[in-house]
């Protein structure tokens, strides 16, 4: 199975299922020299970790990373860096049943049409349990990227229909946790707290939209053509389970205006260099950033794991019913907060590890 593996010069390589005995990871191009810090790892993944409140699946994993290579006397060596998560509570046996059918609109058919075979347990590769292993690496992006001043931060910003309307903008990670659904607005929060926990009540799920920020960005990072930043942004976004949209700056917006609308003008930086008067732009300009705030909104369907009962088929096409078992989050937004800020900066010190394309930045 090919496609396990993001980036170029920061490239992180994931593996396990669900319901494996670990999930787990291999970091490679890490700079040698780099302090880790470990807890600031390990608080990250206490982020996504599952069954940290009501609004999420009740599964308990402690996720406590184990660090295998890559590191002597708590500092990397510059050689792949690989990690451990074990899986210590699956039950498998509420899985049983979907040996037998597909989960309408999840991974069981087209994993089945891909490869010939499944790993209904949990979803398998196929399951959101992966993306523990990429906040480990983003973890370990971010303290890469915090010595160049770069700091990544999400938010929710719709559940369902329930939104905080306000202009997007970086707000820091400290403020975001202070609420469970991880919207920074009290009020919102509240409302949004009572949607999901109407839809939890009825078996449902429901889905929205989420807005990630990277402030510090300087101008100069990304590649003309097929590697531009946005792209390198969109691969790793869309990678995420469940992601439905992605926009940049202005997004769907920007196309219902004029050029002399939208147009982002340059003014002098009050902190010397150049900047932009608006950031319509989200910090992109021609596939390379512009030193603005790199502006991301994000959208994820409802869980597609949900108690009714619901029209499918068995492998052999026999139309049956099904009403799935198994713990899952209601939403998946709350969770996706960290996981998207690790991909986003994966991508930056994937970015800022490229070689330089100007001789004059060249080393003599």
């Amino acid at each position: 199975m090919a496609g396990n593996s993001f980036g170029d010069f920061f490239r992180v390589t994931t593996f396990g299922e669900s319901h494996g005995v670990a999930i787990g990871g291999v970091i490679d191009g890490c700079p040698a020299g780099l302090p880790l810090d470990v807890a600031a790892v390990q608080a990250a993944l206490d982020r996504r970790r599952p069954g940290q409140s009501e609004l999420t699946t009740q599964r308990k994993e402690s996720d406590r990373v184990e660090f295998l290579s890559g590191l002597f006397e708590g500092v990397t060596t510059g050689t792949p860096i690989a990690f451990l998560l074990r899986n210590e509570d699956a039950r498998s046996q509420d899985y049983e049943a979907m040996k037998a059918a597909y989960r309408p609109s999840h991974a069981d058919f087209t994993y089945d049409v891909r490869f010939g075979r499944r790993d209904p347990r949990g979803g398998g590769r196929a399951s959101a349990r992966e993306t523990a292993a990429r906040v480990v690496a983003g973890a370990v992006a971010d303290q890469i990227l915090s010595r160049a001043g770069i700091a990544v931060s999400a938010y929710v910003e719709r559940v369902g229909d329930v939104a905080w309307e306000a202009e997007p903008a970086f707000v820091p990670r400290a403020e975001v946790d202070a609420y469970a659904v991880r919207c920074p607005d009290g009020p919102t929060a509240e409302r949004m707290n009572a949607r999901i926990a109407e839809v939890a009540r009825a078996g449902d799920s429901i889905g929205g939209a989420l807005v990630v920020v990277a402030q510090g960005v300087p101008a100069g990072w990304g590649a003309p053509v097929f590697d531009k930043l946005q792209a390198r942004i969109a691969a790793a976004l869309w990678s995420l389970p469940a992601v439905k949209f992605m926009e940049i700056g202005s997004g769907i917006a920007g196309t219902y205006a004029t050029g002399s609308a939208h147009n982002d003008a340059f003014i002098p930086s009050p902190s010397g260099g150049i900047a932009t008067a608006t950031n319509r732009s989200g910090g992109i300009q021609g596939g390379i950033s512009n030193g603005m705030p790199i502006v991301v909104r994000l959208g994820f369907k409802p869980t597609a794991t949900i108690q009714h009962a619901q029209a499918t088929v068995s492998p052999d096409g026999v139309p049956t019913e099904l009403a799935a078992r198994g713990r899952h989050d209601p939403c998946v937004l709350p969770r996706a907060v960290p996981i998207a800020e690790s991909m986003l900066s994966l991508v930056l010190a994937d970015a800022w590890l490229a070689p330089p394309a100007r001789l004059d930045q060249l080393h003599p």
